[in-house]
């Protein structure tokens, strides 16, 4: 019988959509340090430097090279991806090559960002 009631109980229950399941959970307020700017966060809004980009979700791999992966700024490493052009580089980039995931697994990155973390690390070549 209580198993009833609670299933009775369950069906009662007015179905939420999505946007009102993410409206319930939202955080109610953002903690900061006092003296600190907003732009300190880092939650800036605007697009991430290609050094942020890189060091978040590319120096994993591209430091030491995994699975092939071409190092920061090895000239070795990076002139034959280089020579079949720029848009050839971002396009593999952007939609993942070999073991590289799409983007490097950096999901809300713009095309942008992502052009900014491979120029960050051909930057001295």
């Amino acid at each position: 019988m209580a198993l009833a009631v609670g299933s009775a109980s369950a069906s009662m229950m007015p179905q939420q959509s999505n946007d009102d399941i993410k409206e319930r959970i939202a955080p109610v307020a953002q903690v900061r340090v006092a003296g600190a700017s907003a732009a300190a966060s880092g939650d800036t809004g605007g697009a991430r430097s290609g050094d942020a980009v890189y060091n978040k979700f590319c120096a994993a791999c591209h430091t030491s090279g995994v699975l092939g992966a071409p190092k920061l700024n090895d000239a070795a490493d990076w002139e034959p991806r280089l020579a079949q052009g720029m848009d050839t580089v971002l396009k593999h980039a952007i939609e993942g090559y070999n073991a590289m995931p799409p983007k490097g697994t950096c999901n809300d990155c713009s095309d942008e960002e992502i052009q900014a973390a491979i120029d960050y690390m051909i930057a001295e070549i």
